[in-house]
């Protein structure tokens, strides 16, 4: 495109990626940038109707909204994720569509070892119990024994950037690692051993999910996976909720047919009140927060302009509709 135009950037959902401490300025430079907190439904395409360029995180584009935007040539996602806007229509009017992974993979990756710690350690249970003044008459107690890892096998569901981090994290604590990815000669490489998934399941003591939602993993954690796992068993989640069948979870936990389950990520979020989950004492749940980090949103932030500067220049990249 031509350098000389003056672009017209729109960020039309600029939290939670930015809660004031980010700095805006690389973007500024690129054009005449608007940013908006927040934006409903019905505020997208007055908002958007003279943008050149659109930013977004969760906001939907769908068809009906992008045939009505005729000055638009490129979107941005504050995201690796791109489901929410449609890029088969993009591509029809020549609207180039980009993406930003990579900038969470170290943030993401601790916080799983923060929840398989917390879950294994026993510390929700125990912190609630000395707030609660139950340590009182005794040097030291515990509620429910706290689980030694070196030794334990950890089993990585999808060896991409995040699961390696947590499966070399782990080896750090002394655990054997196993991977389920549908590249075998890539496990290979990052030096973990491929088994089938059953088997993954049905032989760890911790099983952590790395993989991407599609139609084929949605539900990957049903019912027959989790009556597999040891009763010892810990499930940690931070990738997508709908890979798990929450129903199955729920009845899983509620019976003591595994240990424990550590979640960042639900099926429908913000969960409704009263989620059932929410109500067990052997399943840790954050609000999806594992990639909020400073670090990685300031990265994230950089990938994003990165990616706009090469698209001006006319050398775009991390396009996902090519």
């Amino acid at each position: 495109m031509k350098k000389e135009e003056t672009l017209e950037i729109v960020v039309l959902d600029s939290r939670p990626l930015d809660v004031g401490d980010l700095d805006w300025s690389e973007l500024h430079a690129l054009g005449h940038l608007t940013l908006y907190e927040h934006t409903a439904p019905e505020e997208v395409l007055a908002r958007a109707s003279a943008a050149d360029v659109l930013l977004v995180n969760k906001v939907v584009l769908d068809r009906s909204i992008i045939e009505q935007l005729p000055k638009l040539k490129y979107i941005g996602l504050l995201a690796s994720g791109y489901n929410n806007v449609d890029i088969v229509c993009a591509r029809e009017r020549g609207i180039i569509v980009t993406n930003a992974s990579g900038y969470g993979t170290m943030s993401v990756a601790q916080h799983t070892l923060a929840l398989m710690l917390a879950a294994c350690n026993e510390i929700p249970l125990h912190h609630e119990s000395t707030h609660r003044g139950e340590w009182s008459s005794s040097w030291c107690y515990w509620k429910r024994p706290i689980v030694e890892l070196a030794g334990k096998q950890l089993g990585v569901v999808g060896l991409g950037n995040i699961g390696y981090q947590v499966a070399r994290m782990a080896r750090a604590l002394g655990m054997w690692v196993v991977a389920y990815h549908p590249d075998k000669a890539e496990v290979q490489r990052k030096g973990a051993r491929w088994v089938p998934l059953d088997e993954l399941f049905a032989t760890s003591d911790v099983v952590s999910l790395h993989c991407p939602l599609t139609p084929e993993t949605t539900k990957l954690v049903n019912a027959h996976r989790l009556s597999l796992m040891k009763p010892t068993a810990v499930l940690v989640n931070t990738a997508r909720g709908a890979l798990i069948d929450e129903v199955a979870l729920f009845e899983a936990l509620s019976n003591n047919r595994i240990k424990a389950a550590a979640l960042d990520v639900l099926a429908q979020e913000p969960p409704p009140p009263g989620h059932p989950l929410l109500t067990l004492p052997n399943c840790i749940v954050t609000p999806h927060n594992a990639w909020s980090s400073h670090e990685s949103r300031s990265r994230l932030l950089a990938i994003v302009a990165d990616n706009l500067r090469s698209f001006i220049e006319g050398k775009p990249k991390n396009v996902v509709n090519a």
